[in-house]
């Protein structure tokens, strides 16, 4: 019986997605379906209380609140200011303005923490700019959307505060911290292929002046100051004590409108209203799926098709690091069709028993599938930062491939050195004194 129900329970999920379903609908009627096949009607009881205790957890406020906060600082004219910023210290050379895109989406992502978000704001900003300076837009949509999947790592990542929220034990703040080094050294890694590709390709050789007007560096510092300020803001709030990761996202929402209004004078309070439905939506997107991922989450559990499924795992073979490596390769592929929050919902309830087995640090695991995910969210077929930035863009999907792939190759490598190296990511949080 239990069997059966096991079958239908993951069987249900993965044709639902094949059909198109929304992955909050496929989550919730699978885990309804499981419950039927391998429970008594009564149990059915359990699906509106397991539908309200997923997103009854306090630390799942921020997540609402740094969507907001993404929102409202792509409104307010920060992205164009950290261009210029960061143009000045690039200056006028080959590959030039596609390192500021760079820069510009790993500054934005400790914003917002959403790739796609972080891919639409730096996209709609950069693309022109690079078009003019001799870019192609297909490899401008490939740079922005491999740099946008860095905000799944650099604080404040939603994804993260998801895997706290999952996973006992865990600090979140410590998972920021994890998050910092990898998402900069991710950076670092996507920037080499760009500056081969561009210079080998005279990319950008017509882009001096483009990034912005030529002026004195502390007339650009000094515009870019409160949009370099929120993550100071972010990571000396939550590193002091003095803000829980979710009142850091009111105070950095507050910050955002307060530059807006009174600092840039670019936000009015028609641009805050819609920020705020269109973050309501967005928030809303997520936090069904969570919702709903606790029907599929408690079926699962209670009829044991997830210690079953890492129990099969296991047997295959007793090498921890062949284990790993199977669970890498999973995961890059569900990147690719599936948002970090999903994926981490649908997957922990079988990865945890694993990683329990093998003594796998907890915290180093978060910020591995953490740095998988994002590799994924910009690999073709299916990407979603590649879907956002070749839609600004207008290019198909299938364009972005000859430059795309050098940079998933390169993200490949450091994640293989996260895999041997757990340090990269844990030595700040154990510098800064937190639990990993």
């Amino acid at each position: 019986m239990m069997l059966s129900a096991n079958i239908i329970l993951i069987g249900a999920f993965l044709l639902l997605l094949l059909l198109g379903t929304p992955i909050a609908v496929a989550l919730g009627l699978s885990g309804v379906a499981g419950i039927l096949t391998g429970l008594d009607q009564y149990a059915l009881g359990t699906v509106g209380t397991n539908t309200y205790n997923s997103i009854a957890k306090y630390p799942l406020i921020a997540i609402p609140l740094f969507v907001l906060t993404g929102v409202i600082f792509e409104r307010s004219g920060v992205a164009r200011r950290l261009v210029e910023f960061a143009a000045y210290f690039v200056g006028p050379r080959r590959g030039g303005l596609a390192v500021v895109a760079i820069v510009v989406c790993m500054i934005m992502g400790g914003m917002a923490g959403s790739g796609p978000a972080d891919a639409a704001a730096v996209a709609t900003v950069m693309i022109p700019s690079m078009r003019r300076a001799g870019y192609p837009n297909a490899f401008s949509a490939s740079v922005i959307a491999a740099a946008a999947s860095t905000a799944i790592l650099i604080p404040p990542s939603i994804a993260l505060i998801v895997y706290g929220v999952m996973v006992p034990g865990t600090d979140i703040r410590a998972l920021f911290a994890a998050g910092l080094t990898p998402g900069l050294l991710a950076g670092i890694f996507i920037a080499i292929p760009t500056l081969i590709i561009s210079r080998k390709h005279g990319f950008g050789a017509t882009e001096a002046g483009d990034a912005g007007p030529k002026r004195r560096f502390m007339d650009i510092f000094v515009q870019a100051l409160p949009g370099l300020m929120a993550p100071v803001i972010i990571l000396g709030g939550l590193r002091s004590g003095l803000f829980t990761p979710t009142e850091t996202a009111v105070v950095a929402v507050f910050y955002g409108i307060f530059i807006g209004l009174f600092v840039y004078r670019e936000l009015s309070f028609r641009d805050i209203y819609k920020a705020m439905a269109e973050s309501a939506e967005t928030s809303a997107v997520i936090m069904l799926i969570i919702a709903l991922a606790g029907i599929f989450a408690w079926a699962g559990g209670t009829l044991g098709a997830f210690d079953s499924a890492a129990n099969a795992l296991l047997s295959i073979t007793d090498n921890g690091w062949v284990i790993l490596a199977a669970i890498m390769l999973i995961l890059l592929f569900a990147g690719m069709v599936l948002d970090g929050v999903s994926i981490y919902l649908i997957t922990l309830p079988l990865i945890i028993p694993v990683a329990q087995t093998y003594d796998w640090n907890l915290t180093w695991l978060g910020v591995l599938m953490a740095l998988n995910i994002a590799i994924g969210q910009f690999t073709p077929p299916v990407a979603v930062n590649l879907i956002v930035t070749a839609r600004i863009a207008k290019v198909p999907i299938e364009s972005t491939v000859p430059w795309v792939i050098w940079m998933v190759l390169s993200m490949v490598v450091l994640l293989g050195l996260m895999m041997a190296v757990p340090d990269i990511a844990l030595w700040l949080p154990k510098a800064l004194g937190y639990v990993v």
